[in-house]
């Protein structure tokens, strides 16, 4: 069953012991505010060096990184988009920040990932809406590849922890 792979937690992301965490990053991949702030000063002055060679991320796509000083092997930068109304393809960027993940995830063998909610702080896009987007593409992408056995949703914040349990109680129990 999808929901035994798909997981919710109200923790802080840079604690997990996880194969990757995922980063809600900038474009530029530069230390930030939020997630990308907490991942940066949990990971280090080295995660800095390691994304300035990676040279820029466009919104939708991801890259990879050691984890540096964190429990999590990797640390996957995906750029959401800024909310601006819901007209402007921001479901299907969203959607891709979550593929896109996964599929770096895939080839470096990562069996389990936890994703903060993706797009939901400063780039202003309504939990709920993320919600559906983030367990939609996610629960489709498991389902086609096994290799990847366990997925969280961090979400620390009381109004996107609900947002994500109501999407996954709807989408995983349909």
């Amino acid at each position: 069953m999808m929901g035994d792979k798909l997981r919710l937690l109200k923790e802080d992301i840079t604690q997990l012991h996880v194969d990757a965490i995922v980063n809600a990053a900038n474009n530029a991949l530069e230390d930030g505010a939020g997630v990308n702030g907490a991942i940066h000063k949990a990971a280090g002055p080295e995660l800095n060096i390691a994304c300035r060679a990676l040279h820029n991320c466009p919104v939708g796509q991801a890259k990879i990184t050691k984890g540096f000083n964190l429990q999590a092997k990797y640390i996957i930068h995906t750029v959401g988009p800024i909310w601006r109304g819901g007209n402007k393809g921001e479901s299907k960027l969203l959607a891709s920040c979550y593929y896109e993940s996964l599929k770096l995830a895939l080839e470096n063998n990562i069996a389990n990932i936890a994703f903060p909610a993706i797009s939901c702080g400063i780039f202003g896009y309504p939990a709920n809406q993320a919600a559906i987007v983030a367990i939609k593409e996610t629960a489709n992408f498991i389902e086609l590849h096994p290799e990847i056995t366990m997925v969280y949703f961090v979400c620390p914040e009381e109004s996107a922890f609900e947002a994500y349990e109501q999407a996954l109680n709807t989408y995983c129990h349909e």
